[in-house]
């Protein structure tokens, strides 16, 4: 099953006393779902988000208090516009606590106070800064080179009293570029995180779906290996059962034959069901406890079927069956089962046909054929299914299985496996 919205966000939720090292935009983005919201629907702020905007704040104080200090000391300023740029400034430091909430329009009203006062440098810095981390770069574009544009301005009309006209704009353009550059370098940095954190999400949600994939394969797999054992022994069954119900007045000895054909047929089935719960229980088909069945069992299951009392002729053309790959012969060797019971279900009576030939490089090509039967047969239900298994079995072997009935009214499979040398 995919991961469920909680395990996706287990890094946050397993660290709650740690959550106040993250900003609360970060909190908010790993953590969708989360309740530490404000009445307007923002995340609140985090301790580190609380101690940065007072770091930001004291920073914009110590910066508007210089610039104060500057103009007191300043013969070409006069008194009421001394006055009103500390005003200003004033206000743009407390404008700072505002920068999460608005951080373009704080950015956008810097521009013009900071033209017109001084000391509200260090707050327009800050601004530009907070623009910077939480909006794309287009608006932070804009503003920097309207900043940029301006400083020439600024030290025309108000110049600096200690330093020359070129050096003040220069260090001035180098600061506000520095300032632009972190803040994108901060955006950038979290950006990276958030994708990395949405990369492991999709990873996880990917290894869920290949673990449930893998798993359907698997029981689509034990499936098909239960249907094609356990169908060729409960017919065995259900044929000797049936002759046990239909002739009363059979001999001892064939009713002797017929029950220990049923015990034999009701013992084996038992063992091939506890291979496979071993299989399940042990997730590896290498820890059953019989080894699996490959073409040089296929005389033991002719000679099975025979003594439950169908005609079979079996025409084995391969020189050495053990040379055959495991895989293949494994494989040939189902075909050859569920063909034998879908005969024994559909055309009880008839005579069976078993023609396996092949060579290394040529391919494995296994045939099973049986005429009409000789009388009415009733529909069995479910028919068709294990045909559907065998093809897909064929296919997944990298060959291919052909049936269907043929002009004399018989049965028809065929199937071809490749035997690479």
């Amino acid at each position: 099953m995919p991961p469920s919205p909680e395990r996706l966000t287990a890094p946050v939720r397993a660290l709650p006393g740690r959550r106040w090292l993250l900003p609360s935009a970060v909190v908010a983005e790993l953590d969708p779902d989360t309740d530490r919201r404000d009445r307007s629907g923002r995340p609140r702020r985090t301790l580190r988000d609380w101690i940065v905007d007072f770091g930001f704040f004291l920073l914009a104080i110590v910066i508007g208090l210089a610039a104060a200090n500057t103009l007191t000391h300043d013969p070409n300023t006069p008194h009421g516009l001394a006055v009103t740029d500390q005003w200003l400034g004033a206000l743009a430091c407390a404008a700072v606590w505002l920068r999460r909430r608005l951080p373009l329009g704080l950015a956008v009203a810097m521009v013009p106070v900071g033209l017109v006062s001084n000391t509200a440098g260090g707050a327009g810095m800050v601004a530009l800064f907070t623009l910077a981390v939480h909006r794309p770069f287009k608006y932070v574009g804009w503003l920097a080179g309207v900043s940029l544009a301006l400083i020439p301005v600024f030290f025309w009309l108000r110049p600096d009293p200690d330093l020359p006209y070129a050096a003040a704009v220069g260090v001035t353009a180098l600061l506000t570029a520095t300032v632009v550059g972190w803040g994108m370098f901060v955006r950038s940095k979290r950006q990276l995180m958030l994708s990395l954190r949405e990369r492991a999400r999709r990873a996880e949600t990917e290894a869920a779906l290949r673990a449930e994939q893998a798993q359907r394969l698997a029981r689509e797999a034990i499936a098909r290996e239960m249907h094609d054992v356990l169908a060729h022994r409960l017919t065995l069954l259900s044929v000797h059962a049936g002759a046990l119900e239909f002739r009363p007045d059979a001999s001892r000895e064939e009713v002797a034959r017929a029950a220990g054909v049923i015990r034999e047929s009701a013992h084996e089935a038992l063992q091939d069901l506890r291979e496979i719960i071993g299989v399940l229980r042990a997730g590896d088909s290498d820890d059953a406890g019989r080894p699996l069945p490959t073409l040089a069992a296929l005389d033991a299951l002719v000679a099975e079927s025979r003594s439950a009392g169908m005609k079979v002729v079996l025409d084995n053309r391969v020189a050495d069956p053990a040379a055959v790959p495991a895989s293949v012969g494994r494989t040939a060797y189902r075909i050859a089962q569920e063909a034998l019971t879908n005969a024994r279900k559909h055309a009880p009576g008839a005579e069976v046909t078993v023609t396996v030939r092949g060579a290394v490089g040529d391919g494995l090509t296994v045939t099973v054929r049986n005429p009409a039967p000789p009388g009415d047969v009733p529909r069995v239900p479910g028919s068709g299914q294990g045909l559907i298994g065998l093809t897909e079995r064929a296919t997944l072997a990298g060959g291919r299985l052909e049936h269907g009935a043929e002009e004399d009214g018989g049965f028809r499979v065929r199937a071809w496996l490749p035997w690479a040398g």
